[in-house]
């Protein structure tokens, strides 16, 4: 598998697409069939109890498959989720998410990826995930 975007390029391209004024996210390490993204964090990711909420959670989950995706396939903004499936394992102390994806495969249509979700400096593994998008079909182009 051949990367076809860098780590910054994936957040530009990230970062523009949902029209953020300000990189949300950083991709820490990108190889053949492996990205971890790191995404800040904030206070408004608490829910009551002082833990990280499912939603920021499910939020860097689908970034970090969408960072791999887009390494793997190219600029294709239109890669979107088609099914995500998320385990809350434990509590999730505050501190920025990690989370480390894996590409499980990468097919025409569709590619199926596997993420770990940790917080913080915390080894300890808060989220399991799977999950899979739905890649952009190339459109024909005319020969008139």
């Amino acid at each position: 598998m051949n990367l076809k975007l860098s780590g910054e390029e994936i957040e530009r391209l990230i970062t523009l697409g949902f029209g953020a004024e300000q990189k949300f996210f950083h991709v820490e390490e990108l190889r053949p069939g492996f990205v971890r993204i790191r995404m800040p964090f904030r206070k408004r990711m608490l829910r009551p109890g002082n833990v990280v909420s499912g939603p920021a959670l499910f939020t860097a989950a689908d970034l970090a498959i969408y960072a791999i995706v887009l390494a793997h396939v190219g600029p294709e903004l239109m890669a979107v989720t088609a099914n995500l499936t998320i385990n809350f394992l434990n509590k999730a102390q505050p501190g920025d998410i990690i989370g480390e994806a894996t590409l499980l495969k990468l097919g025409r249509k569709l590619a199926v990826v596997e993420v770990r979700l940790r917080c913080g400096d915390d080894p300890t593994i808060v989220a399991h995930v799977t999950g899979s998008y739905s890649l952009p079909g190339k459109t024909a182009q005319s020969t008139a």
